[in-house]
This record gives C-alpha cells, sequence and structure tokens, in this order.
C-alpha cells in the first residue's frame, strides 16, 4: 500500500498494522511511503540541537557536602548540597562544566558558583549531589574530565 501526500489529513493516515498475540511473528510485512512536500509544517520543525562543551582538561575532583549547607559561596550563593555546582579556581561563575568521572563514564552537569579547591592537587570539588551522580560519593574523589559549555552551541 502506497500512501501519497495529497491534502492536509495524508500525513495522519498512517498504515495500522495487527500482530498476533501468540504464535511466531510473521516477515511479510506491508511497506508503507510516506512522501511529504517541502511546504509541509513537519519539513520546518526545528531540530534541537545538543550542547556542546569542549575540553578544559583532566584531573582529581573531590566534593564537599553538608558541613557547608547554608554558608555562602565565593559568588554570593548559599551553599546547597543538593544542588548541582561546583568550585574551581579560575573559571568565572555560572560557567556551565560537565564533569565526567573517568573510572565509570558517567557524566553531570554543574555550575560554577564558588572558589576551589585549595588543597592537594584536585582540579574540581563538587557539591555532595554531583558527586552522587557520576559515583564519586564512595570513594571520596576520583579521577574526571571536564569540559565547558561552548557559546552558541
Amino acid at each position: 500500500m502506497i500512501l501519497k501526500h495529497t491534502g492536509i489529513l495524508a500525513p495522519m493516515a498512517l498504515a495500522v498494522m495487527t500482530l498476533p498475540l501468540a504464535g511466531p511473528i510473521h516477515a511479510d510485512v506491508e511497506t508503507v511511503d510516506v512522501t511529504i512536500n517541502d511546504n509541509d509544517a513537519l519539513s520546518t520543525a526545528p531540530i534541537a540541537k545538543s550542547p556542546a562543551y569542549a575540553a578544559i582538561g583532566q584531573g582529581m575532583a573531590s566534593y564537599y557536602g553538608n558541613e557547608f549547607a547554608g554558608r555562602p559561596t565565593a559568588s554570593g550563593e548559599t551553599f546547597d548540597p543538593s544542588a548541582l555546582t561546583a568550585a574551581h579556581r579560575t573559571l568565572p561563575f555560572g560557567t556551565e562544566v560537565q564533569v565526567t568521572n573517568e573510572l565509570t563514564g558517567a557524566s553531570v552537569v554543574v555550575t560554577i558558583n564558588d572558589r576551589g579547591p585549595f588543597h592537594g592537587n584536585r582540579v574540581i570539588d563538587l557539591s555532595e549531589a554531583a558527586a552522587r551522580k557520576i559515583g564519586l560519593v564512595r570513594r571520596g574523589s576520583g579521577m574526571v574530565e571536564l569540559a565547558v559549555l561552548t557559546p552558541d552551541a
């Protein structure tokens, strides 16, 4: 069966196929060809873009949690361990950073709202919620890759 776009109802007239509830699946499936003109609303719908990130390095990440809850961060925001935020030494406040755990491959996007870390060889301090999302809470720290959201992505 072939459906051609001849009017406003043609895109909605899709073939309906009924499969048996029990027994083997049959290979004789009918093909449906739907032609859509360039002037159709379906062909002009915007396609959502995925955000683009640019790698900025890797290093050791740690997290800070409830002991700092309610205290002001360097940006003036109140620290909330359940928010997806982080501290970085130099990135501007408000920068969105994708943090990927090198061990598990899990990623989280955080917003920089504090300064640090100022101890050890760490490159970023995550909120407890962000660390939990990428599996760093149990170990306390881990190697991560950092990437910043690129403008006009």
